[in-house]
This record gives structure tokens, C-alpha cells and sequence, in this order.
């Protein structure tokens, strides 16, 4: 019998861009954050060999390029099978849309796929593979706040913040995240002393940025102890956050280039956003609100005028963990 998961989506809370390095991806510091919008992954193992992927969304390539099988052919290759692979993803979060959907389908694939086969990897051999195919798949291994160093791939949990009432709008235009690095360099180019761009350098190595991820777990460890947040009490930290001016600079870039993505921010801070921002580098808005009650009003005020909104909650790692399998 196949196996089947639900694929997560992710939110990014505040991202800072660095210069272009070496190998020729960029200096990244990010809070990835689950949400509990997802897809549906199923995974078959049976006779033969040869990996095939069925997706009724033509957007969501089926051939080798697919995230999902690249995973699997690698996961093979380390677990020494031969089989046959069958995997039908039911695509309900959209295609480029900054919410990590195709990273999160190739770790859920993965996850089945393990499963499916009765045989589990080693957990740094799972995150090796994951880095491979690409940046922001380790995120998915870990759920929750994550702190994402690195090209992002570096990734170390945080202190999770409580489950958080947000709503996701994502208008029917694809960003491509080359093109917006590509911007975000011909931008830089232009302003060498970009202030972001200095504040993100200034761990100049690993190490560094490592110190630097856990003096801000250390930071939100203090902020909320993690008790259960109550009205009246504390405020919830992740407002606290977002109140200290974190914001994605693929803003910066995106906007000018998608206005209809600056206007998606303002509706959602009209309606009550206790904080918005773009996702990545979009094409989805998130808005964060202080009630579910809150949320949903405010999703169904946005659809009546025109928007495509949507009401969910962030996940906390234990939540992300215990909703993954279907």
C-alpha cells in the first residue's frame, strides 16, 4: 500500500540577503516557520526499477528535474535498493510561490519513501541528501522556528513560538527566485554600502553565524519560557519579533517589479496584520494576526475584495511532527 504524508508549507520571518559568494549562491540569515497549509504526498514501492511522479497540476514538472525525484534517486543510491517508485503528489500550495512547496514535497516524498521501504537513513546522512537537492529542504527535517544560515541550508531549531493565527494570499503571478537574486545584485551593484548587506556580513565565517543562531535562540528562549501563551499574560514573542523591524529584502526587489504584491501587504495590514510580509521571494503575502477568530474574519473580508486569502496557523515542531503523517 502506498504511504502517504502531508507536505508543509513554510513562511519566512525576516530574510537578509549577503553578497554573492563563491560557489555562487548568497549569504542568507532567515526564521523559516511551518504553517499548516499543505500538500499530499503518496509514495508506492513495487517490482522493476525507474521513478515516475503523477501530478494533475501541469505546472509541477514530471520528469527528472522534479525535486521529489531527485530525492528519491539519491536516497536509493544510499540505501544500495533497486525498486520501483511511484509518487502522486496532490498539489494544493502554489507553484513559485515562496512557501517552500517543492522543497517540501521531495522531504516528504523522502519521509514516505523510508517508510514505504521499511528502512530509515541516518539523520546526517537524511540532511547531506536534502542539502543536495536543495536550499531549503533541511528546513522541512526539522519543523517549527527555524533559524536558516548559509545559502539556508545551515538550519538549527529554535525555541518554538506559539501557534500563530495567519492568513496567505498569493496573486496568480510566478516569481522566479533567480531572477529576484538577479535583481537584488544589480541593485547592490549600484549601492555598495547596502546597510543590510553589512549587518549580514559581519560573521564573516561559519562559525561565526553558528554563535550568532544561538544568541538569538538564546534571545527567544528568555522572550517566552515556553509555557503556554494566555491572554493576559505575555505578549505572544513572535509579535515581539516582528516588532523589532525584521523584513524580507526581497521586498526591496520584488515589489517594484510585482506592485500588486505591495498592495497584497497593505490589504492584509488594513484588515489587521499584526504583521506582513512577503514569503521568500513570493509570489505569496502572509499576514500575521493576533486570533484565529481575527484571521478569519480578516480572510473572508480580503476575498470579497477579490483576494485569494486564506486562513491557517503557524506549527510548532511537535504539531508539524504529529500532523505529517496522513
Amino acid at each position: 500500500m502506498p504511504v502517504t504524508v502531508r507536505s508543509f508549507a513554510k513562511i519566512n520571518l525576516g530574510l537578509r540577503i549577503g553578497p554573492r559568494r563563491p560557489d555562487g549562491f548568497h549569504q542568507l540569515l532567515t526564521i523559516y516557520q511551518t504553517i499548516g497549509l499543505h500538500d499530499r504526498i503518496s509514495v508506492g514501492v513495487g517490482r522493476g526499477t525507474g521513478i515516475e511522479i503523477r501530478c494533475s497540476n501541469p505546472n509541477v514538472p514530471t520528469d527528472q528535474s522534479n525535486t521529489c525525484f531527485r530525492i528519491v534517486r539519491l536516497a536509493l543510491d544510499a540505501l544500495k535498493i533497486k525498486t520501483r517508485v511511484v509518487i502522486d503528489i496532490e498539489k494544493r500550495l502554489p507553484v513559485q510561490g515562496g512557501l517552500g512547496g517543492a522543497s517540501a514535497n521531495a522531504v516528504a516524498t523522502l519521509l514516505a519513501l523510508e517508510r514505504a521501504l521499511k528502512k530509515s537513513l541516518p539523520a546526517a546522512e537524511r540532511l547531506r541528501i536534502a542539502a543536495e537537492v536543495g536550499s531549503d529542504l533541511p528546513l522541512f527535517l526539522t519543523g517549527g522556528a527555524v533559524l536558516g544560515l548559509g545559502r539556508g541550508e545551515q538550519v538549527y531549531p529554535l525555541p518554538d513560538f506559539p501557534a500563530t493565527a495567519c492568513v496567505i494570499i498569493t496573486p496568480q503571478v510566478g516569481v522566479s527566485t533567480p531572477k529576484a537574486f538577479a535583481a537584488w545584485d544589480r541593485q547592490s551593484d549600484q549601492k555598495p554600502d547596502r546597510k543590510s548587506a553589512r549587518k549580514l556580513t559581519l560573521p564573516a565565517s561559519s562559525d561565526r553565524m553558528v554563535e550568532l543562531g544561538r544568541e538569538l535562540s538564546s534571545q527567544l528562549s528568555e522572550s517566552y519560557s515556553g509555557a503556554p501563551f494566555r491572554r493576559g499574560r505575555r505578549e505572544n514573542p513572535l509579535f515581539e519579533l516582528v516588532r523589532t523591524g525584521i523584513q524580507n529584502d526581497f521586498e526591496q526587489v520584488v515589489f517594484p517589479e510585482y506592485p500588486e504584491l505591495s498592495e497584497v501587504k497593505h490589504a492584509l495590514e488594513r484588515a489587521g496584520a499584526k504583521y506582513a510580509s512577503l514569503s521568500g521571494s513570493g509570489s505569496t503575502v502572509y499576514g500575521l494576526f493576533a486570533s484565529k477568530a481575527a484571521a478569519r474574519l480578516a480572510a473572508a473580508k480580503l476575498r470579497k475584495q477579490g483576494w485569494a486569502a486564506e486562513a491557517t496557523s503557524t506549527l510548532t515542531r511537535r504539531q508539524y511532527w504529529s500532523r505529517i503523517w496522513v
